[in-house]
């Protein structure tokens, strides 16, 4: 059962003041284990998608060669053999090996916006919202944006940090990509894992808008 629920939270400056207090509708679930459930089944179809399913292996009846018989069934001393092709040989088939597959698990898109939506909610204490983007990095500087950073959400440098803006800016991407706890995802690429797994969150009210209407 879905339900509609009130997100407030507060909007800050990049010098980590705050401006305004704003609320968003968003629907989530309320039932705690259908939403366990829900949350679960979303990473776990994250987690298939990024599989290649490129392992394979020939069968007996694939390997090459193996079409006479090694030796005669009798007077040898050696066991029985009518093919080198076998498992039990080397160079034989593989007996039940894997084989080119697709591991793509459909997810309906309710489905997914309500996990994501839950996810968000459940994290709320560790959101701060900011007004903009961080548009002040007029060029990459990687000690520039941790400072806005640490400032902005009251953060460690060393705490894993996901950013998420509504727009592309090549300057902050740059700035961020040697920054290994830092993770600067677009709303429209956000997944539940990265969520979960980040200590804070600071999103752009434009983001947060996005995400919730999608």
């Amino acid at each position: 059962m879905t339900s509609i629920k009130t997100l407030n939270y507060n909007i800050r400056d990049l010098d980590g003041d705050l401006t305004s207090n704003k609320s968003i509708s968003i629907s989530l679930k309320t039932n705690e284990s259908s939403s366990k459930y829900l949350i679960h089944k979303a990473i776990v179809i994250q987690d298939r998608l990024k599989r290649q399913g490129n392992a394979s292996c020939k069968t007996r009846s694939e390997v090459q060669g193996g079409g006479k018989k090694p030796w005669k069934q009798k007077g040898t001393g050696r066991a029985r053999a009518g093919s080198s092709n076998s498992p039990l040989w080397r160079g034989g088939g593989v007996t039940f090996g894997p084989y080119t597959r697709s591991y793509y698990k459909k997810i309906n898109k309710k489905e997914k916006q309500l996990a994501l939506s839950t996810t968000l909610y459940n994290s709320s204490n560790k959101i701060t919202v900011v007004e903009n983007t961080f548009n002040q990095v007029q060029k990459p500087s990687t000690k520039e944006i941790l400072h806005l950073i640490t400032s902005v959400g009251k953060i460690k440098k060393d705490s894993k940090t996901l950013i998420i803006v509504h727009e592309i800016d090549s300057n902050l991407s740059l700035s961020i990509r040697n920054l290994s706890n830092i993770n600067l995802l677009y709303s429209n690429t956000l997944n539940i894992r990265d969520l979960l797994l980040a200590n804070n969150i600071i999103i752009t009210e434009k983001a947060l808008v996005d995400i919730t209407t999608l």
